[in-house]
């Protein structure tokens, strides 16, 4: 804060000429004390040389106080026409600590900038949340005092916790509930504090390190707190509104590159789990797992969907020709490059059982014209084997696909401890009918698909087949490509 010297203020040339013109003006003889009470100058009036001697003058006992910011920083002795010359002190120190205030407020702004840019060049090189959290503690430290020093964040049940601190360490570390003790006040009002009193506040709850004075700010993104920032100190400490204000700034910086370095976080382990659920199920399945934060999108439904079957022929016959480790080599090989086209074509891989392969197109995401996808997918499938770099798979690989389209349960299914997610109904297993019926190369699909699909793909009539459990004849299609 901004400070004027009596003394030096007096001493000024300029004001000496003042003086000494005011004294001689009113003929008056005056003293002037500083704050004390001490004398630092007398003026005899008429003096040849006109300047303040240090002695003193006999003088009444109207004494007069020089005012700045309400406080008495002086005084002026004499008779009561001296009262105005101390009017007009208190207006010129005044002014000198307006002059001296904005000088102040300007290098206060001046190392606040430099502070945020020095704070960025450094936080640059970090990627990780405890690393930020540790920076930005160092540079609270050094430019406030602070024995001890945290960054606490919210977790998802809206409990404080202490990510990174300085000082003295104890286990179990502090939590705290939103709304619960100071720095859980701040988290819920978003308002900064100092409480230089710590132990007549109310809301205080009493931890293992002891505490006299804190500060306190919300880590703020817009209107959302990821947490808050505590500097704190023992034995008792005036903290001021300055520190507070540093502080603001350094949580404020905390939390915009602790949220960017949360969300890369989340982002990497949700890459991460991506990665390895599309092992195991579709992309669609995998993005409605992690889109779902109700976990509604899998439950079993009623939906319009395709479903392919896809089965290699006399497979059992061509396992003997080979041992089990070529085998499952091809067959690795074979299922990529169907599993592929499948994606491509915006179906879903339901399941692998043994040589054969399940797909839906239709869900568990919606996917226009679907009985057209899986037939371009069935058709690309075929002449992907006729076309595969290795020959073993080409002479010895050889599918049929069924094809049907209508309304199925779909969804997850199973026992809590496991689930598949499947369909099941009655075009789940005329499909599987219809891949048995289908000779190598060929792709049979019944009649609701031909007419969805009739003018875009060419057909040849099969015939008419009877299910189990149905009273009428299924009528059967065979793809031309």
């Amino acid at each position: 804060m901004a400070q004027v010297n009596f003394e030096k203020l007096i001493s000024k040339r300029d004001l000496l000429h003042v003086i000494t013109g005011f004294a001689n003006a009113f003929n008056t003889p005056l003293e002037i004390l500083n704050k004390d009470g001490q004398v630092i100058a007398c003026l005899n009036t008429h003096s040849d040389t006109n300047i303040l001697h240090q002695k003193n003058i006999p003088l009444s006992n109207n004494t007069y106080p020089v005012m700045l910011n309400g406080i008495a920083i002086g005084w002026v002795k004499g008779d009561q026409t001296v009262r105005v010359f101390s009017e007009l002190l208190s207006y010129l120190a005044n002014k000198e600590f307006e002059k001296k205030s904005l000088a102040t407020d300007m290098l206060d702004t001046y190392r606040e900038i430099n502070l945020l840019y020095d704070i960025a060049d450094k936080i640059v090189a970090c990627t990780e949340v405890i690393d930020i959290a540790r920076l930005i503690i160092d540079e609270a430290r050094q430019l406030i005092h602070a024995p001890n020093a945290s960054i606490m964040l919210l977790n998802n049940d809206d409990v404080l916790e202490i990510l990174s601190a300085y000082g003295n360490e104890f286990i179990p570390k502090t939590r705290l509930k939103r709304g619960e003790g100071i720095a859980g006040n701040v988290a819920l009002t978003g308002i900064a504090e100092i409480v230089n009193d710590v132990a007549s506040d109310p809301r205080f709850v009493k931890g293992h390190n002891i505490v006299s004075s804190l500060l306190c700010a919300p880590l703020r993104i817009k209107d959302r707190i990821l947490g808050v920032m505590n500097l704190s100190s023992y034995p008792s400490y005036a903290y001021s509104a300055r520190d507070l204000k540093l502080l603001n700034i350094l949580a404020s910086q905390a939390a915009s590159f602790i949220d960017n370095a949360m969300l890369f976080e989340n982002k990497m382990k949700t890459e991460h789990i991506k990665a390895h659920l599309q092992r195991y199920v579709s992309p669609q399945i995998v993005r409605s797992i992690l889109e779902d934060t109700e976990g509604n999108s899998l439950n079993p439904s009623k939906r319009k969907i395709t479903i392919l079957f896809s089965d290699i022929r006399k497979f059992s016959s061509v396992c003997e020709k080979l041992a089990p480790e070529e085998i499952v080599k091809y067959l690795n090989e074979y299922f990529a490059l169907m599993v592929e086209i499948i994606f491509e074509h915006k179906g879903t891989v339901n399941k692998f059982v043994g040589d054969m392969i399940v797909a839906l197109f239709g869900a568990p995401f919606h996917c226009d014209n679907n009985e057209i996808q899986a037939i371009k997918s069935a058709i690309k499938m075929q002449q992907c084997i006729k076309s595969v770099g290795s020959r073993w798979i080409r002479d010895n690989f050889v599918t049929g696909i069924g094809i049907t389209a209508g309304e199925v349960v779909v969804g997850n299914i199973g026992s809590p401890r496991h689930m598949d997610y499947t369909a099941i109904g009655d075009e789940v297993n005329i499909a599987d009918r219809l891949q048995s019926l289908a000779k190598g190369g060929q792709i049979l699909v019944e009649r609701n698909v031909y007419h969805a699909t009739k003018d875009v793909f060419k057909y040849e009539h099969f015939g008419k087949i009877t299910i189990k459990g149905k009273e009428k004849p299924i009528e059967i299609f065979s793809v031309i490509y």
